[in-house]
């Protein structure tokens, strides 16, 4: 006997693993869930309340949608008035504006202090946006 569902089943089965895998998860340090981040940059707590955005085109957003910063295509993170306030480096080094280093984003998604004491994780999330949201900008407010 063979088995065989509607072809809506398999839509909404193909729906339904396509939206769990489309958000990343920022973990704190002891790996609790702090932020979720979706691939069109939407940043939401870990109750999916959105907290702001990171457009495509590097622009940061709170959850107001008012600016609050850019990302360039350099790796220089800058704030509503395009004053730098730091830098991703490809190595994954976060940089302040005065060049010292803030902490590290490692391959693996490892958010570091400057001290290598882990802050969290960030995997799947590209690095400018980890780095946005553990050391330049709090989406809390």
């Amino acid at each position: 006997m063979k088995l065989s569902l509607h072809p809506v089943y398999y839509l909404l089965i193909f729906v339904f693993f396509v939206n769990v895998s489309k958000a990343q998860t920022i973990q704190s340090n002891n790996y609790s869930t702090i932020a979720h981040v979706k691939p069109d940059g939407t940043i939401q707590n870990s109750n999916y309340s959105t907290l702001g955005y990171i457009k495509s085109d590097g622009t940061i957003q709170n959850s107001s949608y008012k600016t609050i910063g850019y990302i360039k295509t350099n790796g220089t993170i800058q704030n509503s008035n395009y004053s730098t306030v730091g830098y991703v480096k490809n190595d994954g080094t976060v940089q302040n504006s005065s060049y010292s280093t803030l902490g590290y984003i490692k391959e693996d998604g490892r958010v570091q202090n400057s001290n290598y004491s882990t802050l969290g994780y960030a995997k799947g999330i590209k690095k400018e946006w980890a780095a946005v949201v553990f050391f330049f900008f709090n989406f809390e407010k």
